[in-house]
């Protein structure tokens, strides 16, 4: 039986080293490409024709929701599984539809990522539980206070709207999305209107306080 082909996409060292070491002591798991970026991971998978994806969501570029839905629309076999320390339940939501079939926290047990990997390869998905529990409220409707403000954001405001957290400039944006600086502008002003803000300090803080952003996660 051939081993199960796996890709870490991470821009922390440290935890793609983590995950190399848990996976490859397991018998027919093989690490076969780690990543920095979404567009390195896409770059990866065409040419590696990975069995799974262990997918960061808060990364440079293009970030983890959008490397995901260009990864599932290349190859539908590829399953790709966010790890990450995004336990709020945005990103959860925003990836699961985005075409992910797992999601885990990087507060996740090695037991739980091995035991993960195996269920995805049996043809089935996989929550963290707290995570679950957080979708599940959400769901049907929970007297929970976990809305949150960027839930009304497009997919793609929302990718807009983290780039320019991280501090990424309007040009750069455009460059690394393809897409005109004029409509990367565009998002922004309407990002600001939806928030009722007025430049990307008030974004940055705004981001903080609703933890989506965490500065920590800054190099």
């Amino acid at each position: 039986m051939n081993p199960v082909k796996i890709i870490i996409v991470d821009d922390h060292d440290l935890m793609r080293m983590g995950l190399v070491r848990i996976l490859n002591d397991v018998d027919g798991f093989t690490v076969v490409g780690e990543a920095g970026s979404g567009e390195e991971a896409i770059k990866m998978a065409r040419e590696l024709s990975p069995d799974i994806i262990l997918m960061d969501v808060k990364m440079p570029g293009i970030g983890g929701v959008e490397a995901t839905k260009r990864l599932v629309a290349v190859n539908s076999n590829i399953k790709v599984m966010a790890v990450t320390s995004c336990e709020d339940e945005l990103y959860p939501s925003r990836l699961l539809q985005a075409g992910a079939v797992a999601y885990l926290t990087k507060r996740t047990q090695p037991d739980e990522v091995i035991k993960a990997v195996k269920m995805v390869m049996a043809g089935k998905s996989y929550v963290s539980q707290e995570i679950a529990q957080q979708l599940a409220i959400k769901n049907t409707g929970g007297t929970k206070d976990s809305g949150s403000p960027f839930d009304q954001l497009s997919e793609r405001e929302l990718q807009i709207a983290m780039m320019t957290v991280r501090g990424e400039k309007p040009t750069s944006i455009a460059e690394t999305l393809n897409i005109s600086a004029k409509t990367i502008n565009s998002y922004r002003y309407r990002i600001f209107e939806k928030f009722d803000i007025s430049s990307d300090v008030e974004l940055v803080h705004f981001a903080i306080k609703h933890k989506v952003f965490d500065i920590d996660t800054l190099e």
